[in-house]
Order: C-alpha cells, then sequence, then structure tokens
C-alpha cells in the first residue's frame, strides 16, 4: 500500500495549489540510518510544565459552547470553539520558484493548533515546516504574522513554532488518547488545499487505535486510524473527539487507488513529551541501541543467506549502548524485548516504548548462531531551532 503524509509540503504556483504524494518510504539502497526514539514514559500526572512556565494540559472541562435555543450537534459546538485555536501554516523557501527565481516562495502549506495562547506556541508536522527560510501563521481574523521554528524533531514529525503577536488568540484543549475507543466520533480540523479552504471540517469515528506505518516519524507511534476526511494541506491539524478535545494530530492518509476514508494521527499523549521537550529545553531526548543500520538487508536476501530477517548493523558506536552490551557489525537484531523486528522503522517502533537509561533485551544473530543480551539505552538529542 501507497502512503503519504498529508502535506510535504503542498507546491503553489500563484493561485494554483497541487499536492505532492509521499509513498511509502522504501529501503535506503546504500543508506545508513541511526535508531533512536523518543521516549515514551510520561509524567503520571496529567500537567505537564515546562521550565518556561509553560503548561500544556490533559482531561479538562471541555470548551464546548453553546446557544441553548436548539438542540445542535456536537460538530457544530467544535466547528465554533476548536476552530478558531487552527491555524495556517505557510512554508516559505529561498528558490522555490519553479521559473528558477531566488526570492522567497510559497512551497508548501499546512495546519497547525494552538496549545498555548498567551505565549504563541502551535503544534503542527515537522514535515510541514521542514526547509522553510520563513514561515508564516495565517490566523482565524484574517491576520497573517511571521512564525519561529522553536524546534521541529523528523523522528517523531512533531515541530513547535512560536508567534509573537498573541493578542486575541485561542488555545485548544487536550485530552487523553489513551482513553481512545474504537468506533468513537471524531472531528479533523484543518486547511486542505491551503487557506482557499481553511478550518474545513470534516467528521468521522475512530477506526482503530494501533496501526503502525512504514514513514519515518509516524513510524515511531501506534497511529490513531480514522475514516474522517484527511486531505492535502490537513497536516499538522487537530483530530478532535465529541468533547472538543484534542486527541491526535493529523499526519498522513493511504493513497492507494481504491481506497478511501483511511486517515491517519499522531496520539496526542504520546506526542507531549516531545512537544513538551521542544518548548522548554531546546532540544528532544532519544534512547538509542547507538547503531547504524543498512537497510539493504532486505528478508529477500535473508532468506537467500539462509538468514533470519531483522536489522543488519553496519557500525557499533563505540562505548555507546550495544557496544557496552557486546554487538557488533554484523550482528542481526531479531528481537527487542520478544518482539520480533524485521526492518528499521520496526526497530524504532519498539525502542520508543522505552527512554533513555531503560533496561532491554535484545535478539540477535550471529554466524548462524542465535543470542540474547540486556544492555542500557543511550541517548542522542536532537538539535533545535530557536
Amino acid at each position: 500500500m501507497d502512503y503519504y503524509q498529508d502535506n510535504k509540503p503542498e507546491r503553489k504556483q500563484r493561485s494554483i495549489i497541487s499536492t505532492i504524494l509521499l509513498s511509502m518510504i522504501s529501503a535506503l539502497l546504500g543508506g545508513l540510518i541511526a535508531v533512536v526514539l523518543v521516549p515514551s514514559i510520561y509524567p503520571e500526572t496529567d500537567v505537564l510544565q515546562g521550565g518556561n512556565n509553560i503548561i500544556l494540559q490533559q482531561g479538562q472541562a471541555p470548551p464546548l459552547t453553546s446557544s441553548g435555543e436548539k438542540e445542535e450537534s456536537p460538530v457544530i459546538n467544535i466547528a465554533s470553539t476548536v476552530g478558531p485555536a487552527v491555524v495556517g501554516v505557510a512554508n516559505f523557501q529561498y528558490g522555490g520558484n519553479i521559473f528558477g527565481g531566488g526570492g522567497l516562495t510559497e512551497v508548501g502549506s499546512g495546519s497547525g493548533f494552538i496549545v498555548d495562547a498567551n505565549n504563541g506556541y502551535i503544534v503542527t508536522n515537522n514535515h510541514v515546516v521542514e526547509g522553510a527560510e520563513q514561515i508564516m501563521i495565517s490566523l482565524i481574523d484574517g491576520r497573517d504574522v511571521p512564525g519561529t521554528l522553536v524546534g521541529g524533531d523528523p523522528r517523531t514529525d512533531l515541530a513547535v513554532v512560536k508567534i509573537e503577536d498573541t493578542n486575541d488568540l485561542t488555545a485548544v484543549q487536550l485530552g487523553d488518547s489513551d482513553e481512545l475507543r474504537v468506533g468513537e466520533s471524531v472531528v479533523a480540523i484543518g486547511n486542505p488545499g491551503g487557506q482557499e479552504f481553511a478550518r474545513t471540517v470534516t467528521t468521522g469515528v475512530i477506526s482503530a487505535t494501533d496501526r503502525f506505518l512504514m514513514l519515518q516519524g509516524e513510524a515511531s507511534f501506534s497511529l490513531i486510524q480514522t475514516d474522517a476526511a484527511i486531505n492535502p494541506g490537513n497536516s499538522g491539524g487537530p483530530l478532535v473527539n465529541y468533547s472538543g478535545q484534542v486527541i491526535g494530530i493529523n499526519s498522513a492518509k493511504n493513497n492507494t487507488p481504491g481506497f478511501e476514508g483511511m486517515g491517519f494521527a499522531i496520539p496526542i499523549t504520546d506526542a507531549l513529551p516531545t512537544i513538551q521537550q521542544i518548548i522548554e529545553k531546546g532540544f528532544v531526548s532519544h534512547p538509542a541501541l547507538q547503531v547504524n543500520i543498512d537497510d539493504r538487508y532486505s528478508p529477500e536476501y535473508a532468506s537467500y543467506r539462509g538468514w533470519p530477517a531483522g536489522c543488519y548493523i553496519a557500525k557499533v558506536e563505540r562505548s555507546g549502548a550495544a557496544d557496552k552490551a557486546g554487538l557488533q557489525a554484523g550482528d542481526i537484531i531479531t528481537a527487542v524485548n520478544g518482539v520480533e523486528i524485521r526492518n528499521s522503522l520496526e526497530l524504532t517502533h519498539e525502542l520508543f516504548k522505552h527512554k533513555p537509561g531503560d533496561r532491554i533485551t535484545v535478539s540477535y544473530f550471529r554466524a548462524d548462531e542465535h543470542y540474547t543480551t540486556e544492555t542500557i539505552l543511550g541517548e542522542i538529542r536532537t538539535a533545535q531551532v530557536r
């Protein structure tokens, strides 16, 4: 199946916007990728407070409003209450003009949502703002204001943008995605096709809560699947429950011909630790085996050699977690904590369940023998831009 992150970014020539469909990440021929993950162990409380006194809250009273004159669909209330917190995110780069111009050109756009109105913090997808030399944020009142990239993390496809003009901003309320149930009604809000269709509202249900996509960034999470329409430009926009709380960040959809109603969102509870680190620390801490994986090692090649499927270690960082556990270049990682591993994204997905300093069990294959060892995960920090 082909998947695309629904805006990476969206190409625009004058008023004509065309979308870029991103296919499922294939094996990177000759590529070596570092296997590192963001921690998924969260504080037991439902309030996350940063060193900058920024507080992102979950599970608060729903923000819905009602006229009281007649019974209204929850979707109406969600659109009127959450909609003002949804923004457009435009990605400008130099030399992006298809006619060869060297000035700043809008090369893509997506969506985002305000999580802190007082300080102007906006959450979106990393692939929406990746490579941007200038970011413009479109607000519900018609203002277009410049945004500063606080930081972006490609390993989780999350980013935070800050705007200085905080007059009359509205923030979303955050829900608990761990409490979602299959069949629960949800609403997606975003800017498919750019500002011409700003704050488009679509509805659907939670189709599943444990989907795994072979896409960099999205592979770090067990994603929410929904049949609410997710279109190019929706990336970074909120997925909202019927209490008016954001429970997901719309990120990708199934683009295989003949398939409809298969959109995917990053669970907000899983995303919060990364968002909080970006805001308060200026970097994201990732647990790491501290190895490089050669993705030329395919199931077909493994079968040909009579070896198991897994991750082929091309390089081991000296004194890193894998090195201390006795792993070597040429070893094939076949499982983590008993969970079968067949490729680097699956390895990433399993490591994401832990944090630096956690002890894990690694199964591996070497010289026609299977072994198991324990190691303590190391740490790699993703540098942020302020």
